[in-house]
């Protein structure tokens, strides 16, 4: 049989006219090879499913061109899709287990996304950021919990940013920031640890190896050390930047990355209702409760993913049409947050399925269950369109006890 294309690939369309078809990468970046499909050959992908034999590509070939030497044809994309490491095949069982085995090796995280989605230079950087977060802080009668802010690009949601990362102090410098992110490539129902040192351009910040292993200990299987998706998330980075830009690079941080919450989607029920899962947000429960005030959380989460880069049959455009009433479905969530209403919260993320496709739901949940005092407020709500027909939304809030 042919092998399987791998699921988790992006696949998007060419931005070259001349070479139309689809863009193939890979974003878990075991390998750094794109291919273009012509658009001749798009329908032919289908057959590398896990079963169909070269002998139905090549039928279907010979049909389409009435060529019987079409054969060829499917030998060079076979070739090509697993040279490039895009198949399931034995070839990228190896390119994984070496990407892999270096994260492991490796004694820290290099920046993956400098130099695309903020400035790579560090006086650039900080001129970029300056512009970013110029404002008066938010003021609040009470110490902050918490903040929520996105993980677009920083450019995107610049709004959304600044209102968050306005709610910190000075005083806040000496606290260890727990950041929850948005697992976009994990294992669903897990937690992704690493014990490393994120370096960015600002310097190097230090992970709490200490937190780590306790956290390591109490999950065992609920969590997966030197997660490789640490490797090339952005929703833990992102936040790291904005941090280092108030405090300076040398900041204490336990990353965490929070994979979905699939199963309670799919089947119904509470996310808890998993042992794992319940094992997580009492292992966390009891780090703040120990911790206290040492802590200061930060979600690296966005919401709404609508249009059709995320499979919608509509061309979104942020706050008009379709938008006005996913802004006010987005609000009802954010109303919940507000109120600290855990389950209620995950009730209205499970309705269909979660057709809002909130991305940043899991890390809001396992906050939320893991220290039910919080209650949030929201700084600033904002929808960013990604690309012409495609629509993010997300907020900036604060958190308080």
């Amino acid at each position: 049989m042919l092998p399987r294309l791998r699921h988790t690939l992006d696949f998007l369309p060419s931005p070259f006219e001349d070479k139309p078809g689809l863009v193939i990468r890979d974003p878990f970046q075991f390998t750094n090879a794109t291919l273009i499909i012509p658009p001749e050959l798009i329908e032919c992908l289908a057959f590398y499913d896990g079963t169909q034999s070269p002998l139905d590509l090549r039928a279907h070939l010979v049909k389409l061109s009435g060529d019987l030497s079409a054969g060829e044809i499917e030998t060079q994309l076979s070739g090509a899709l697993s040279e490039a490491g895009f198949l399931e095949d034995d070839h990228f069982l190896e390119l994984r287990a070496a990407a892999e085995q270096a994260f492991a090796e490796d004694p820290v995280r290099v920046a993956a996304h400098a130099g695309g989605g903020y400035p790579e230079d560090a006086a650039e950087l900080r001129s970029t950021f300056n512009g970013y977060l110029k404002s008066d802080p938010a003021t609040s009668n009470q110490p902050v919990l918490a903040i929520a802010a996105p993980h677009v690009s920083p450019f995107g949601g610049v709004e959304a940013y600044r209102a968050a990362y306005s709610s910190l102090s000075p005083a806040d410098a000496e606290r260890t920031f727990v950041i929850l992110g948005t697992s976009h490539y994990g294992m669903p129902e897990r937690l992704g640890l690493t014990h490393k040192t994120f370096v960015t351009p600002y310097g190097e910040a230090v992970t709490d190896t200490r937190l780590v292993n306790q956290l390591a200990a109490k999950l065992g299987p609920a969590a997966q050390m030197e997660d490789y998706c640490h490797a090339i998330e952005h929703s833990i980075e992102f936040q790291i930047v904005f941090l280092q830009h108030l405090y300076g690079p040398r900041i204490k941080i336990l990353p965490i990355l929070c994979g979905s919450y699939h199963k309670s989607l799919l089947e119904g029920g509470l996310p808890e209702n998993d042992d794992g899962v319940a094992r997580i947000f009492g292992s966390l429960g009891e780090l703040a409760a120990r911790e206290g005030d040492r802590l200061l959380w930060v979600l690296g989460v966005d919401m709404a993913h609508m249009g059709r880069r995320y499979g919608d049959s509509f061309n979104a455009n942020a706050n008009r049409n379709e938008m006005e009433s996913v802004a006010e479905q987005d609000r009802g969530r954010i109303a919940r947050m507000e109120a600290g209403d855990a389950q209620g919260f995950w009730e209205r993320v499970r309705e269909n399925q979660d057709d809002l496709k909130w991305c940043g739901s899991a890390p809001i949940y396992t906050f939320m269950r893991s220290v039910p005092q919080a209650r949030g407020e929201l700084l600033h709500y904002q929808q960013w369109n990604i690309d012409e027909a495609s629509v993010v939304s997300f907020a900036g809030m604060r958190f308080h006890s």
